[in-house]
């Protein structure tokens, strides 16, 4: 049997903020499933995603998906991940339908069945004409991670995934996860504080520990 082919690829990346060193020589194989950033408070869980997203630059190293560079071919790169942090201010206006049905024009890999299914477990229906201004912070979480499990993008990264949600939602997510962990060149990374149980993790990085 062939080994599995490497999926995304962080080699010797250095990052750091003013006064303040985040990643130093930090290194990263991973086929596809999902992985695991763990780590307390402060260890660089959501920089290294921003880094992955390519929304922060590295002072130095790479990071590539599916063999392209994320520094030599941008374009290619960003259509191969979804990254959204349903913080942003960017949002507001936007309903969640709208914002949904331009994510399902972005991304070559979209599941509209996957979506429908999302949408009924995380019990979002009624929330889909507001505007992400009107929405709780669980439910404008729910809304970006329906989007994120359906994008099939080959990188998908979420961020903090059970803040603001109820028990159910809790539940539905970690099905919803399972749901992604066989599927072939996809790597799906979230970052949290410790597992969530139930989760069939391929890979935990423990960040408080590795590669800093």
């Amino acid at each position: 049997m062939s080994p599995m082919p490497t999926l995304l690829s962080v080699d010797a990346l250095d990052f750091g903020y003013p006064q303040c060193n985040v990643f130093q020589g930090f290194s990263l194989r991973c086929n596809a499933g999902l992985i695991l950033l763990c780590g307390d408070e402060s260890t660089g869980k959501t920089t290294l995603l921003r880094l992955l997203a390519g929304e922060l630059a590295a002072q130095t190293g790479r990071v590539a998906v599916g063999g392209v560079d994320a520094v030599q071919e941008p374009e290619r790169y960003s259509a191969q991940v979804f990254w959204i942090d349903p913080r942003s201010d960017e949002l507001n206006p936007t309903t969640a339908q709208a914002w949904l049905d331009a994510q399902a024009a972005k991304y070559s890999r979209w599941d509209a069945n996957a979506l429908a299914v999302h949408v009924a477990g995380f019990a979002l229906a009624e929330h889909l004409a507001k505007p992400f201004h009107a929405l709780s912070t669980g439910t404008r979480r729910k809304v970006c991670m329906a989007a994120a499990l359906a994008s099939g993008a080959p990188l998908t990264l979420i961020d903090d995934p059970i803040a603001g949600l109820d028990k159910p939602s809790v539940t539905y997510l970690t099905q919803a996860l399972n749901s992604c962990a066989d599927q072939p060149e996809r790597v799906v990374v979230v970052a949290h504080h410790a597992p969530l149980p139930g989760v069939r993790w391929a890979h935990r990085v423990d960040l408080a520990g590795l590669g800093r």
